[in-house]
């Protein structure tokens, strides 16, 4: 509960009263228009020019060149302070500033505004404190580039808004001045930024990573954020073609998602874009590809998470760099501008979603799906359950890690955390996957009350499923914390008080491992194929910073020279399993099949496990799925008997996207249960998945003298699958399982055939849909020029369609008109899942 001194002592303080001596917010003139006003400089701050020898736009800043630019600013002008909030994975700095009149970027300006937003976005601070702080403060507006190092126009646009709000003199500029705090972030991948990749320099894609933090450049991030909370965060990208996107965004948008932010995002922000594009005549398009579902994005995790109006912009990279940099500034500036001229409401309606979210969690009210681009129809409504609690048990000391973790993530997003005293008695406790019931919670359970003005991102985090309103996927849609990390919990509607303590603040995990480490080899399938890059990425960075395991990066060439020697444990992630059997020559193939049958360990999963199989290290046969699963969590049932069990339980929640259906009659480690049976669970989007019911997730088999540990799926995803990634651990560390008879060669031979057989596809564009759609489809894919396999089955039809250059949904030159283009035949789609 919270302190009942809490919502008596929060009358005004003095120090937040404002100074006879200091400057309050003061509306922009209303002839000042934010882009037509020429920009009038000073001249203290010194130009790109006189810093860097060019002007911003003439070609991409460096890394180091973004920050040297930046520092300068914050030298020369009083309105500019800076910092570092994060050091990358090889040692660069995320250099950020904040700017706002002299006043407001002191060291007690910046601790009055720190002050006033925890106030804002705290549900019980008295009305009369809240009103004044909205009519005297300011919000804290974020423009932040680069998160895709590949993208990097928006570095440049935000330095060329930093020089305008450290220098500039004229009314458009003194407008957002007067009325907000802004921070600007240029580059959130300078690794990436510098290699000229996509991901940062372990694999990741950064703008999937941010409830997780697994990177050191998003958990500064993250941590800079909860002491500066915005209203308002802009995330530069870029994309295929020439053309501007910006909000309104497409559906899904999770049903989490507060409306006053989605009114500032469509109408506010997006309004205010779309006026000035259309006055200069730009291309532009909104509420089409990009969505505001998995709560991972630098859009979504702000708007559910801080109540900010979190947005994606996305530019066209086939436009000359100049015109890029200007589209770029032009939608940073404007927004700005939108924000400052309407501070006053934008304070407002952040306080009330605070209200309105504790309102919310206190009835135990989630809130509903919703269509907000018609003709889209809702595929699937929230439950019309109450959820006023959440619980996670702390009683295994095998998942004390995991459960503490979780609890982590919650407390540095700002969540209360309380723990039992004493036994409570829940009259309809629903355990995750399994039915409503009495239940009996001991003390020292962890107890979330969703009566929080982070209510939006309990659920978002502790949910038992994403409950998709409709089939269309930009990414995952399964990420709840609890299943990912395989921990006990569950949910009450009920109207409870229980006896509590708030928890103290988790700390940091001790990263390391237990027992001797054996001589640990990576093979990467391939240095260009993006899924192999991010798979071994995301491995590298298990080994690297969690479990402390040295290990020696191979490739197909070094397997073929012999370079296996010495090796014990030979983990294989994911990659185009065709190229590297080919790439591994006669020489290659032998000496990985006799390095295993010698008594080697083979680990591998997706490329790695379809590599296996046709190598004969495995009687597991493997072929397409004929289901939709674009990112899902599903229960499997674990083997205790055998050694990946330890420390996991009799189950464990499986990640899966699309991946091959695995069938074996032995060495079966885990495996999906009968999609008829009580034990199976479905979190997140699934249509069909009945077929993996009773088929192998993980399987443990004889290899000779050695032993293959293949999974059917990635058991570390993005390095937040904590749950399978201990399968993964116990696989690498575990000792080796009791002996079975040998495989029959016939057996493998099968395996080795019906591998061989699998087409090869590089992260692919999935269309499914009725049968009686099939020539619609088959029309809209020929009209933009796509290459498909197509298969059926139940009545739906699927189309793989190839994407030969890996290229991500943004960049590629069709996927994202797809979904428009489909709607504009008349077609309602099983699901359409982007790459």
């Amino acid at each position: 509960m919270w302190p009942l001194a809490l919502a008596t002592s929060l009358a005004l303080p003095a120090s937040l009263a404002a100074p006879a001596a200091a400057q309050s917010p003061a509306a922009p003139p209303a002839n000042c228009d934010p882009t037509r006003t020429d920009p009038v400089y000073r001249g203290e701050v010194p130009s790109p020019e006189q810093v860097l020898g060019f002007e911003l736009g003439e070609r991409p800043v460096t890394a180091a060149e973004s920050d040297r630019y930046l520092e300068a600013i914050a030298a020369k002008s009083e309105r500019v302070v800076s910092g570092t909030l994060a050091t990358s994975a090889q040692g660069r700095p995320l250099k950020y500033a904040i700017a706002g009149r002299p006043g407001l970027v002191s060291k007690a300006g910046l601790a009055k505004v720190r002050t006033e937003a925890g106030l804002l976005r705290n549900p019980r601070t008295p009305e009369a404190l809240a009103k004044h702080i909205t009519r005297h403060g300011v919000p804290i507006l974020w423009v932040s580039g680069n998160v895709h190092g590949n993208e990097p126009s928006g570095t440049d646009a935000a330095l060329r808004v930093l020089r305008g709000l450290g220098d500039r003199t004229d009314c458009a500029a003194k407008a957002i001045l007067d009325n907000a705090l802004v921070v600007v972030l240029p580059t959130q991948n300078p690794d990436g930024r510098e290699a000229g990749t996509r991901q940062n320099a372990y694999g990741f894609d950064m703008n999937r990573d941010w409830f997780a933090r697994t990177q050191p450049e998003t958990d500064g991030k993250l941590a800079m954020l909860n002491q500066y909370p915005p209203a308002l965060y802009i995330d530069a990208h870029e994309m295929g073609g020439t053309s501007y996107f910006f909000p309104p965004n497409a559906d899904p948008i999770y049903h989490e998602t507060p409306e006053q932010a989605i009114g500032w995002i469509n109408d506010l922000y997006g309004g205010a874009m779309a006026a000035e594009f259309t006055r200069r005549g730009i291309d532009f398009f909104n509420r089409d590809v990009y969505d505001l579902f998995y709560q991972g994005y630098g859009d979504s995790v702000p708007t559910s998470g801080f109540h900010a109006a979190g947005m994606t912009f996305e530019k066209g990279n086939s436009s000359p760099y100049p015109e890029k940099v200007e589209e770029q500034y032009l939608t940073q500036w404007v927004t700005l501008s939108a924000a400052a001229g309407d501070r006053q409401r934008v304070l407002t309606e952040w306080r009330q979603m605070t209200v309105d979210a504790y309102r919310q969690g206190e009835a135990g009210k989630l809130e509903p799906n919703q269509i907000y681009n018609p003709p889209n129809q809702i595929d699937r409504q929230v439950p019309d359950r109450k959820v006023r609690h959440y619980f996670l048990r702390d009683g295994d000391p095998a998942k004390r890690d995991e459960v503490r973790t979780v609890v982590r993530r919650l407390q540095r997003m700002g969540v209360r955390v309380e723990k039992l005293v004493r036994p409570l008695t829940v009259p309809d406790f629903k355990p995750y996957g399994q039915a409503e019931g009495k239940a009996t919670l001991p003390a020292g359970t962890y107890w979330i009350t969703m009566a929080q003005g982070r209510k939006h991102w309990i659920q978002a985090m502790l949910n038992e499923d994403s409950y998709t309103p409709f089939p269309y996927f930009y990414d995952v849609t399964a990420w709840s914390l609890p299943l990912l990390a395989n921990v006990q919990g569950g949910s009450s509607g009920a109207a409870l008080r229980p006896r509590a303590v708030p928890v103290e603040t988790v700390p940091a995990p001790r990263p390391g491992h237990e027992g001797k480490a054996p001589r640990l080899g990576v093979l990467q399938l391939s240095a260009t194929s993006s899924a192999a890059r991010e798979s071994a990425g995301w491995l590298r960075h298990r080994l690297d910073r969690d479990w402390k395991l040295p290990y020696t990066m191979l490739t197909p060439a070094d397997v073929a020279a012999g370079r296996l020697a010495g090796i014990e444990v030979l983990v294989t992630p994911d990659g185009p399993a065709s190229s590297a059997y080919d790439a591994l020559g006669d020489a290659g193939r032998s000496a990985l099949q006799e390095w295993t049958r010698g008594g080697g360990r083979y680990i591998g999963w997706q490329g790695g496990t379809q590599l296996a199989a046709r190598l004969g290290l495995t009687t597991a046969t493997l072929s397409e799925p004929a289901s939709d699963i674009p990112g899902t969590l599903f229960r499997v049932q674990v083997d205790e008997d055998g050694p990946l069990a330890a420390d996991v339980g009799g189950t464990v929640w499986n990640f899966t996207s699309y991946d091959l259906v695995m069938r074996a009659s032995s060495g079966v480690a885990a495996a999906y249960p009968e999609a008829d049976s009580p034990a199976w669970f479905v979190s997140g989007f699934e249509r069909g998945a009945a077929e993996l019911g009773g088929t192998a997730a993980v399987v443990d088999q004889p290899a000779g003298e050695g032993r293959s540990v293949l999974f059917a799926a990635e058991p570390n995803f993005r390095a937040f699958t904590d749950g399978t990634a201990k399968l993964l651990y116990n696989a690498i560390l575990g000792p080796d399982p009791e002996r079975e008879a040998a495989p029959r060669a016939a057996a493998t031979a099968e395996a080795a055939r019906k591998a061989a057989a699998l087409p090869s596809h590089e992260s692919p564009i999935r269309v499914s849909v009725k049968a009686s759609d099939a020539a619609e489809a088959a029309s809209v894919l020929r009209s933009v020029g796509a290459r498909w396999d197509e298969s059926r089955s139940g009545g739906v039809v699927h189309y793989v369609v190839d994407n030969p250059r890996g290229l991500p949904t943004d960049h590629h030159p069709f996927a994202g008109r797809l979904p428009s283009l489909i709607a504009e035949a008349g077609i309602d789609p099983v699901a359409v899942t982007l790459p």
